[in-house]
Formats: structure tokens, C-alpha cells, sequence
């Protein structure tokens, strides 16, 4: 009876070792499986993600290329997917205009990848991102360290032909007409010649209106001078002209240029009565030469008949008319200037 126990007892654990040994080993065999799926998914699921990105971007599909390249950056294992797949994102989001978002990218790149040996291929990028943001003066040293690092003869003239248009965009003509003259004579079969020759074009009109506003700038001023001279030399007559029109209603209303007016009228018609009378007078003398009267007993003038006192009258009205032309002018003197 023991005897069979024991045997059964034995039986039973070597059943459960049997067991115990196959679900161990099923066990292995599902993790080996597992492992060796995601091994096998992962690496095609990315593969398949970024082959499709690139030819979406390649097709100028930009914002679907997007989304691939997000994709394969999900699914990327290791962190050499990971900046490949970020690599071609940003690019595709600079072509996308998505500008910011390539900026973002490309930050992280450069973090994670400092030695890429894309970085020089970056640089261009990233000139072109800060340029279309509007940050020309964080674009032009990007461009130039393309510009000093950069193998690449087919690219450098368009990455100076960006530091132009940055240039340009920042009002420095001079500095830009530099740089476009440089793509023109050292580049010229490079696909920015005619770009660059436009922009030339551009710069020699844009200095021809600078120098022409400075003139009409400098014109406008000189009429402006001209005119505010005009204005107070008007602004003067005006004074002065109300002035003597003020001054001549005063004088009309003076009651003592009334009284001169009066003198003047009193002396102007003494003066014409002795003027008629001295006419008289030399009527009456000429009268009196004509005739054959005997000499005075003195030797002097002839003795008038009746008339004895005619040359000293002659005389009296000689001088009363000299006094009256003295006084007459002395008042026609004193009231113009009281005028």
C-alpha cells in the first residue's frame, strides 16, 4: 500500500514538472515572439512612414509630407531615427510655411545632433526661416556661416542673394548692392543671376527717388520760406495801411486841420487878390510908359496926373505877394506833413 502511494506520488510530480517545464517554455517562446515582432514592426513601420514623407515632399505635397514625418517620429526607435525624422520634418514645414514649427525642430535637431553633418545644410534653413519670419537680422548670420562652410558652389550664390534680400529689406542699399553685385559677377550661371540683376535694377531706381524726394524735400522747404516771407511782408503792409487809414480818420475829424484848411483858403485868396492887383497895377504902368510925361524936379519917376503914388502901390503889392507865397508854403509844408 506504501509502496503504491509512493509511486503516485511520484507520478503527479513528475507530471507537474512536465508542466511547469512546458509553460516555461511557452512562456519564452511568447516573449522570444513578441520581441522579435516588435523588432520586426518597428523598425518597417518607421521606414515605411519616412520613405512615404519624402516622397510627398518631393511632389511638392507639403503639408501631407507633414504629417508622415510626425508619423515616422512617433515610431522612431533610437535616436538616430529620431533626427532623421526631424530632419525631414522641419523641412517640410519650412516649405509648408509652417515657419515657427521648422524653427522649433531644427533647435531640437541642433541638441540632439550637435555633430550632424547636416548642420552646414541647416544653417541655410534656418536663414531662410528667420528671413521669412521677418527677422532679417537674425537671418544674415545663418546665410553667412553657409556662406564660409559650406562646399556646396551650386547653393552659395542663392545663400549671398538671402543676405541681400535681408540686406534690402533692413533700408541698407548700399551694403546689398554689394552683395547682389557679387552674385552677378562671381556667379554667373547660378540660378539667382537674374534675381540678383532685378534687385540691382531696383536699388539704382530706389536712389534715383531718394535723391529726387531730397530735392523736392529741399524745394518744398524753400517754398514753404518763401511763402511765410510773403505772408509777414502782407501781414506788414496791412499794419502799415491800417495804420494810416486810422491816422487819416483822425485827421479828418481834427477840428485843428479844419482851422489850417481855413488859413490856407484865407491866404490862397489874399494871395490871388494881390496878384490881380499887381496885373492891375503893371496894366496901368505899361499904360503910363506909353505916354510922354516929363521927368520928375528930383530925377526920379515921371509925375503921374492923379496918379503919383502908382509905383510905390507897385511895390507894397510885390512884397504883400512875397509874404503871402512865403506863408502859403509854409502851411502847404506843415499840413502835408501832418498827412
Amino acid at each position: 500500500m506504501a509502496a503504491q502511494f509512493r509511486e503516485y506520488v511520484l507520478r503527479i510530480s513528475r507530471n507537474l514538472k512536465l508542466s511547469f517545464l512546458f509553460l516555461s517554455c511557452l512562456l519564452i517562446g511568447g516573449l522570444f515572439f513578441s520581441r522579435s515582432e516588435e523588432r520586426n514592426i518597428g523598425p518597417s513601420g518607421f521606414s515605411a512612414r519616412l520613405q512615404s514623407g519624402i516622397t510627398l515632399y518631393r511632389e511638392s505635397r507639403w503639408p501631407e509630407a507633414v504629417a508622415e514625418f510626425r508619423e515616422a517620429r512617433a515610431e522612431a526607435i533610437g535616436p538616430r531615427q529620431y533626427t532623421e525624422a526631424l530632419y525631414w520634418l522641419s523641412l517640410a514645414e519650412l516649405s509648408a510655411s509652417d515657419y515657427e514649427s521648422a524653427l522649433m525642430n531644427m533647435e531640437e535637431l541642433e541638441s540632439r545632433a550637435p555633430d550632424d553633418s547636416r548642420k552646414t545644410d541647416m544653417a541655410y534653413h534656418r536663414g531662410r526661416a528667420y528671413y521669412y519670419l521677418g527677422y532679417y537680422d537674425e537671418a544674415i548670420p545663418w546665410f553667412k556661416e553657409y556662406v564660409d562652410h559650406s562646399s556646396d558652389g551650386a547653393r552659395k550664390p542663392a545663400a549671398l542673394y538671402w543676405i541681400g534680400e535681408c540686406l534690402l529689406a533692413l533700408g541698407q542699399l548700399d551694403r546689398a548692392r554689394d552683395i547682389f553685385t557679387l552674385v552677378v559677377e562671381d556667379y554667373p550661371d547660378s540660378a539667382k543671376f537674374e534675381a540678383a540683376s532685378y534687385r540691382l535694377d531696383i536699388i539704382k531706381q530706389r536712389k534715383v527717388e531718394t535723391e529726387l524726394l531730397a530735392l523736392l524735400k529741399a524745394s518744398h522747404e524753400e517754398s514753404l520760406r518763401n511763402i511765410e516771407d510773403f505772408q509777414r511782408k502782407e501781414r506788414t503792409y496791412d499794419q502799415a495801411m491800417n495804420a494810416y487809414q486810422k491816422r487819416l480818420a483822425e485827421s479828418v475829424n481834427d477840428p485843428r486841420l479844419a482851422e489850417v484848411e481855413n488859413t490856407n483858403e484865407y491866404y490862397r485868396r489874399k494871395l490871388e487878390e494881390a496878384e490881380a492887383r499887381i496885373r492891375n497895377l503893371e496894366t496901368l504902368l505899361a499904360s503910363f510908359r506909353n505916354e510922354n510925361y516929363p521927368p520928375a524936379p528930383d530925377g526920379g519917376a515921371p509925375e503921374l496926373p492923379g496918379k503919383t503914388d502908382s509905383p510905390y502901390l507897385y511895390e507894397r503889392a510885390l512884397r504883400l505877394r512875397g509874404e503871402m507865397q512865403q506863408n502859403l508854403d509854409r502851411l502847404e509844408k506843415t499840413d502835408g506833413g501832418s498827412k
